[in-house]
């Protein structure tokens, strides 16, 4: 079996929180079986962090699924035929922080071409969202559909409206926040690779 090393990158989290959850396990258990800390599982779990090797060993021992099944799973791409029609009824909703308020995700395509991956989302802010900032081992280019947001990177507040884009290093602490009475829309495509 192949596999692409760019798939450590935004696939393994979500399986092991989807595992974690289809066995009832706490997120505190993992962490007390483990030795890694909740917040750690978490962002790996969210995919904001690509677990080490002994940390994955751990956390799939915990979760008792095998190294080779694991990865057999998460290595289920199709072939590119040199083209996609994604429809909007085919995009999968996934949490990215568990405790966010406000956020809804879609995911719209995951690919790895050529060995470098990338994944393209879909991100409704609620009215009054909240999360605190986050990291992301990725770089991030955000276009925005509707409305407008504050988007915080480290120490600076910028003002996104209808239209706008932004790219940045997903390393640097973000949060969008929508501080309007409306719903805000946009689209991110996180770029996974080697920086």
């Amino acid at each position: 079996m192949k596999i692409e090393p760019s798939y450590l990158i935004h696939r393994i989290g979500p399986k092991i929180r989807d595992l974690r959850k289809e066995k009832g396990i706490l997120l505190s258990d993992v962490s007390e079986a483990t030795g890694i800390s909740s917040p750690m599982v978490s962002k790996i779990e969210n995919g904001r962090v690509v677990p080490t090797l002994q940390s994955l060993l751990s956390l799939l021992n915990v979760l008792e699924v095998e190294p080779e099944v694991f990865f057999a799973e998460i290595n289920g791409e199709p072939e590119f035929s040199g083209f996609l029609h994604l429809k909007k009824g085919d995009y999968k909703h996934y949490v990215k922080e568990e405790t966010a308020i406000g956020f809804y995700y879609q995911s719209i395509l995951e690919r790895t071409l050529d060995g470098f991956s990338f994944q393209v989302s879909h991100i409704t802010l609620q009215p009054g969202n909240t999360r605190p900032k986050v990291c992301t081992d990725a770089f991030e280019l955000l276009y925005v559909i509707k409305g407008e947001m504050h988007f915080y990177l480290n120490d600076e507040s910028l003002l996104l409206k209808e239209g706008e884009s932004l790219f940045f290093d997903g390393n640097i602490p973000h949060v969008p926040l929508n501080k309007t009475a409306e719903e805000v829309t946009y689209v991110v495509t996180y770029f996974f690779g080697n920086k």
